[in-house]
């Protein structure tokens, strides 16, 4: 065997082989060498894209949250700053120019009457209906006009109802909202054929004498009476 094992041809051939394992052992090496060098780099490339998208994504994330958050605390001051806020079955007015706000029931609408800055009314029961209207004044609180049973009682008589209707105030009260006097009264007008129940309120701010006035049929005031005084309560003007 040993002579077999040194024989020329025999070692060359076994020379070969080895040198041909060798070679191959070396090719695969360097291949997988190469291959680990070509894929790890890859791999970590994509994890380090996919991170930084991730990323990215986040840090829009939070710049989008950021802005909704800061446009809804906006909108909030806006809402709060004149005091009325929506609820369910109304609309909320909102005045910019003469500062001031308040609720009406959903499904009145906007029609337009002289000497009145805004209106709204039912267009079946035409006696339900709010009305907002403006005079200049240089009285600076409501008080300075009298007590809430005398400026009720000259309002009812010579401005809300015509002289031809029997009048009665049921009662007149003050309220403070944020350091500004209201003036709220009840009073029902009687003509003929058909009697209005109605809720009025009065201040004085920003140069002007404001009165919301709103109401329905004697026959529906059982009925509308609660939302009536959410109209009347909701009524807030902003000093400027």
């Amino acid at each position: 065997m040993a002579c077999l094992a040194n024989s020329s041809p025999v070692h060359g051939a076994l020379l070969l082989n080895r040198s041909a394992a060798a070679s191959t052992s070396y090719h695969q090496l360097v291949f997988n060498v190469h291959s680990h060098k070509r894929k790890f780099p890859l791999q970590i490339r994509a994890i380090s894209i996919k991170a930084e998208t991730q990323e990215e994504l986040s840090r829009r994330q939070i710049l989008t949250l950021g802005t909704i958050t800061a446009n809804f605390l906006i909108l909030q001051h806006n809402l709060l700053s004149f005091g009325a806020v929506a609820k369910t079955g109304f609309q909320l007015v909102t005045d910019n120019k003469d500062g001031y706000s308040f609720l009406y029931p959903f499904g009145w609408q906007e029609v337009t009457v002289q000497g009145q800055d805004k209106v709204f009314k039912d267009v079946i029961e035409p006696l339900e209906s709010v009305s907002v209207n403006l005079i200049p004044t240089a009285k600076q609180d409501i008080r300075e006009l009298g007590s809430p049973q005398e400026v009720a009682g000259t309002l009812v008589k010579k401005v809300l109802a015509p002289p031809t209707q029997k009048i009665k105030l049921i009662e007149a009260s003050e309220h403070d909202v944020d350091g500004k006097a209201y003036y709220t009264f009840e009073f029902t007008a009687q003509a003929p054929n058909f009697t209005r129940h109605a809720l009025g309120t009065v201040a004085v701010a920003n140069g002007k004498f404001y009165t919301l006035t709103t109401g329905a049929n004697e026959r529906r005031w059982e009925k509308m009476k609660d939302r009536l005084h959410e109209v009347i309560d909701s009524f807030k003007i902003e000093s400027r």
